[in-house]
């Protein structure tokens, strides 16, 4: 949560700042916010690529594994088009890109506010932050009443880093595998997902 809340925090304190008039206007182009995602892109694809451990889970894994991650894409985009129809200010389009982060704030919300707008993106930071944070406070509860694979669904793309200590803790080990591998799918596919969703 520690991580969670210093990310807000430097949110809160850019808003802010960008409130104030203090930051050049220069830094607060679209232009800016694209080399950043590109810059994230290749961390990301650094940090998948040279853990060795997360490809060792990969090619051990059975094909059963794969129903986690689909069903959390399923149940994640399927809840979203149920709220979106009570929603009057956003389509379903936008509601969809914004539950297709899976809980991967910062790649989301920076591609979601290139496209469609700072209000966009915001709504996407501030949604996919809560998903992680509402998982590190929840997760014996819900292992408790909903099963040791409910906070591997609620963390979304965050269960292979951020949520994977508590799941391991509540869940047990078994789970932390299935937590590594279908959080690595999800972040893998979040730079697919939501563009797609955005250019229909």
């Amino acid at each position: 949560m520690k991580n969670s809340l210093i990310i807000l925090g430097f949110f809160i304190c850019g808003t802010l700042l960008g409130i104030s008039g203090v930051i050049p206007d220069f830094s607060q182009s679209n232009d800016m916010s694209m080399y950043v995602l590109y810059l994230l892109m290749f961390l990301v694809g650094v940090g998948i690529g040279g853990d060795s451990h997360a490809w060792d889970v990969l090619k051990n894994a059975n094909l059963k594994i794969l129903l986690v991650p689909v069903a959390i894409v399923a149940g994640s985009l399927g809840g979203a088009a149920l709220i979106a129809g009570f929603m009057k200010d956003l389509n379903l389009k936008d509601v969809l890109a914004v539950s297709s982060g899976f809980g991967y704030y910062s790649l989301s919300s920076l591609y979601i506010t290139s496209v469609r707008g700072e209000m966009m993106g915001t709504l996407a930071l501030l949604s996919n932050i809560m998903r992680e944070i509402l998982t590190l406070l929840l997760t014996p509860f819900l292992v408790r009443f909903s099963g040791p694979l409910s906070p591997i669904a609620s963390g979304g793309a965050t269960s292979m880093d951020t949520t994977l200590p508590i799941i391991s803790l509540y869940s047990g080990r078994d789970f932390a595998v299935i937590s590594l591998f279908s959080g690595i799918v999800l972040t893998v596919l979040v730079p697919f997902l939501v563009p797609f969703i955005l250019s229909l």
